[in-house]
């Protein structure tokens, strides 16, 4: 088991993980554009994203445990840290004649946003990671 300086690296490596997995699967929809009845199909991850940030960044000095008085009390339940993105069709698109409903428009506008997304997200996990360098360079200094 690593050692987790900030809370905010693991979110941001499930994010990455995410865009990764959306960025494919729109390739794969562009990739069936011409394979007869195929539907478009795309990840919303953007929910369990949100509850996986609550779940991280919430207080602990906030929230109130449960009371256990006696051994044979039930436990509470742990949360879980599952974090499944849910893969649906992505609908209103006009069918073809053939039943293929990918629109080319539309495969490649979302993968420049997941790109655009994506980068961010590593631009955001490098300066992260710089501020922790830039404390370790800065101590090495004091003597």
């Amino acid at each position: 088991m690593g050692v987790s300086v900030s809370r905010t690296g693991k979110l941001l490596n499930d994010a990455m993980t995410y865009r990764s997995m959306r960025q494919d699967m729109i390739a794969s929809n562009i990739a069936n554009a011409d394979t007869p009845n195929y539907k478009p199909r795309d990840i919303n991850f953007e929910q369990a994203l949100i509850q996986k940030k609550a779940m991280l960044l919430k207080s602990d000095s906030n929230t109130l445990k449960m009371a256990q008085t006696d051994a044979s009390h039930l436990k509470p339940k742990a949360q879980s840290n599952s974090f499944v993105p849910t893969v649906y069709f992505r609908d209103g698109h006009m069918a073809r004649n053939d039943g293929n409903s990918v629109d080319i428009d539309v495969e490649t506008t979302e993968m420049s946003k997941n790109s655009i997304m994506f980068n961010a997200l590593v631009a955001a996990k490098k300066k992260d990671a710089g501020i922790y360098m830039s404390v370790i360079d800065a101590s090495r200094n004091v003597r």
